[in-house]
């Protein structure tokens, strides 16, 4: 690791944080999203500032902790940004209690290693018909976030009081994940808790459609098929997204 990167930040969790939704070819799997986002506005004004990012999509929180919390230490990060839960909210059975508590383990580990930790909310998706059903969970999740925030003296990031989310442009076609306009706006709220003055730049992107009822159902029918389907497929088989997917920036760089 070069010496010259005085302030590192080491991102961790899973596709919230890798960046899927927001496709980007050129990219490390394909992706970009709200954190390289982030890093590019302060870097441009940090040469001394580097980047890494651990997040795998499809991890849940045990794994998240096993696979990224050491090697994350390694890099001597200065921050420290995590959120990880939501794949197992998702889970039939979830101990989010128990969870929470590794996870305020985990935090303390940064802590006391110097870095400051930047957390996560979960997203209010009491307007969607499937993910509206986990509301109550979230809601418990996102107390015991809080709490682990104002004891551990972290900066929070609080999604689900992010009312401009609930805006059908900010979900990519797989309405699980962040488009790169949600992408963006969250890279935004990100730098707005750290107190950067710069901003990254809103893609431009066109009004939706208002569908009619066939229409709706013909869209809804081939959600379905091509990602609600699948999705529920790899967890009935034990399969993830992330499976032979590796960081996207496991050493600290400069985008």
């Amino acid at each position: 690791m070069s010496a010259e990167f005085t302030k590192r930040w080491v991102a961790l969790g899973d596709s919230f944080t890798e960046g899927v939704g927001d496709p980007d070819a050129s990219r490390p799997n394909g992706v970009r999203g709200w954190a390289d986002r982030a890093a590019e506005q302060l870097q441009a004004v940090d040469p001394s500032f580097g980047y890494a990012n651990l997040a795998v999509r499809g991890k849940k929180m045990r794994q998240v902790i096993a696979e990224q919390l050491e090697p994350a230490l390694a890099l001597r990060p200065t921050l420290v940004s995590v959120y990880a839960g939501a794949n197992d909210i998702l889970r039939p059975k979830v101990d989010i209690d128990g969870l929470l508590e590794e996870y305020d383990a985990a935090i303390a580990r940064f802590q006391q290693a110097g870095a400051q930790v930047l957390l996560f909310t979960g997203f209010d998706a009491g307007t969607s018909k499937i993910f509206g059903a986990m509301r109550g969970r979230t809601a418990i999740y996102n107390e015991q976030v809080r709490w682990i925030a104002d004891r551990r003296g972290a900066k929070l990031v609080d999604y689900w009081r992010f009312h401009e989310f609930q805006d059908w442009r900010m979900w990519a076609e797989d309405r699980m994940h962040m488009s790169a306009l949600g992408h963006a706006t969250m890279a935004n709220r990100v730098l707005g808790v750290l107190e950067h003055e710069g901003l990254a730049d809103l893609p431009d992107v066109a009004e939706l459609p208002v569908l009619g009822v066939r229409e709706r159902f013909r869209a809804n029918a081939a959600w379905a098929r091509e990602f609600a389907g699948p999705w529920v497929m790899r967890r009935l088989t034990g399969r993830s997204s992330g499976d032979n997917l590796s960081p996207k920036y496991p050493e600290i760089t400069r985008l």
